[in-house]
């Protein structure tokens, strides 16, 4: 699990500028004894029991070219240091906005009251 949860951050160091430092991630796996996986097949592509699903919230305002950069990056390099399939990796992304986001202290850094925002959008 660790390799795709390194894979999934390297894609988006690449190709959206995140920080390397800036390693957020919730990995959960599924065995079939004590949680339950469901896929199928939609658009024409096959899913097996090896489907990925990888689910990444960011800050809106990246491009859609961009977006098709990074789910080849991650198919590519979960392919590479995992050995699922590319077919079998699922991404979506869910944009939000800056004040969207707290990182502690009960704060908005992205979008202090009266201040300077933390981090600029890369």
């Amino acid at each position: 699990m660790d390799a795709l949860g390194r894979a999934v951050h390297d894609a988006l160091t690449e190709t959206l500028g995140i920080p390397p430092e800036d390693r957020f991630q919730v990995l959960t796996g599924h065995d079939g004894v004590t949680s339950t996986l469901r896929h199928g097949n939609h658009l024409g592509i096959p899913k097996d029991d090896s489907v990925v699903f990888v689910a990444i919230t960011l800050r809106a305002g990246r491009d859609d070219d961009l977006k098709r950069a990074l789910y080849r990056r991650i198919a590519g390099l979960v392919h590479e240091r995992t050995g699922t399939e590319p077919h079998n990796v699922l991404v979506t992304l869910t944009e939000n906005g800056s004040a969207d986001w707290s990182f502690g202290h009960g704060e908005a850094q992205y979008a202090p009251a009266g201040g300077q925002p933390a981090g600029a959008l890369p």
